[in-house]
């Protein structure tokens, strides 16, 4: 029997500027997302669209949520596979096409983790896993586009 997971946030528009939604330049898109006993986000739209770059946008969330999801399930793979990671980072970027009536959707993501192991003859095995880690990624199995990824390794001071 499947176990499922619940997940529950709120999200809170901050962005009245006095006029509500009354024209398109009228209204801010800030907000806030919350979830009990976290810090909050604050969130905007995309530049593109009005929004704040010093906020978190839902196109940015989207693309840390697949490798947050990514990493997570690669450094468990690892402690099965006795390889130890020291360090863990990614680069990822998304490819979002709008279409011609406004609205759009991902055409990729690409992950480029790069990841230091304590023995350098380990790091062939540890880029290998990452091919694993995407098949297990429950964020990368719930998308509709294509996640690639670009791993590398490499021992300590390399």
């Amino acid at each position: 029997m499947a176990k499922s997971h619940h997940y529950e946030v709120e999200v809170v528009w901050t962005g009245n500027s006095g006029t509500g939604t009354s024209g398109y330049r009228a209204f801010e898109r800030s907000h806030e997302i919350r979830a009990e006993g976290k810090p909050v986000l604050a969130g905007s739209a995309d530049p593109a669209f009005r929004g704040d770059p010093e906020r978190w946008n839902p196109e940015e969330l989207l693309v840390a949520a697949l490798s947050q999801c990514h990493m997570l399930w690669f450094l468990h793979l690892c402690v099965g596979a006795k390889i130890t990671v020291t360090a863990y980072t990614d680069r990822p970027y998304g490819t979002m096409a709008e279409t011609p009536d406004g609205s759009g959707h991902f055409e990729e993501v690409v992950l480029r983790p790069h990841v230091t192991v304590t023995d350098p003859s380990d790091a062939e095995r540890a880029v290998a896993l990452h091919e694993r880690a995407h098949q297990m990624c429950f964020i990368a199995n719930s998308v509709n586009f294509k996640v690639h990824h670009e791993p590398t390794a490499a021992g300590p001071g390399s």
